[in-house]
Order: C-alpha cells, then structure tokens, then sequence
C-alpha cells in the first residue's frame, strides 16, 4: 500500500503559478502511474493529468494542456504538478492518485488533497 500527502496549494491571483507536490511512501513510487485529479465546489471529481511509471507517458485533460506540467522523480518518491497561467477555473482541491494500470486508471490510492483559490 502506498500512502500520498499533497502540499502547496496556495491562494494565487489569476495568471500566476503553482507547483504542487505529492510525496509517496510506503512503496516505491516507481512501481505507480501517478495522477492528478481535483473537484472545485459544486462538481464532480475530474481527471488533470497522468504519468506513467518511468515518466515516459503523461496526458492531461483538455483545458490544462500547455500550462500544466506533470512529472515525478522516483528516486524522490514525489510527484509533481507545476501550473501556469492560472485562472479562477482552476480553483479547487487537487488530488494526487496512483494506480497499477494504465494512464486512464484505475486509481487505487488517494492523497487527502490541497486547496488552490486563484482570486485577485
């Protein structure tokens, strides 16, 4: 089992940036495809963005593509999702996931997740 903490979601006036970090441990980062999901009040869950195992794969959904960035250090067991440009579509709670299948999931485990607000 592989357990995962988010960290720096932060309040971020629009058109500024964010990384956010998901720190694994428990099992080796490496044996994971690794998500980024987030639900902004009032909605379902969506999918942000995947990479695969070695970080050869990533996707993203459509109105991230070109200002987020997805990637991992396995050796650091971290997982990170640097965003640019960020408008108040992107307020939310963002979600770190890992999973043994593919890039579209399943996810089996979940991170607690972290806040972004971009407000001016």
């Amino acid at each position: 089992q592989v357990q995962l903490v988010e960290s720096g979601g932060a309040l971020v006036q629009p058109g500024g940036s964010l990384r956010l970090s998901c720190a694994a441990s428990g099992r080796t980062l490496s044996w994971y495809t690794m998500g980024w999901f987030r639900q902004a009040p009032g909605k379902e869950r969506e999918f942000v963005a995947a990479i695969s195992w070695n970080g050869g794969n990533t996707a993203y959904t459509s109105s991230v593509k070109g200002r987020f960035t997805i990637s991992r250090d396995n050796a650091k067991n971290t997982v990170w999702l640097q965003m640019n440009s960020l408008n108040a579509e992107d307020t939310a709670v963002y979600y770190c996931a890992a999973g043994r299948s593919s890039l579209a999931g399943p996810f089996d485990y979940w991170g607690q997740g972290t806040q972004v607000t971009v407000s001016s």
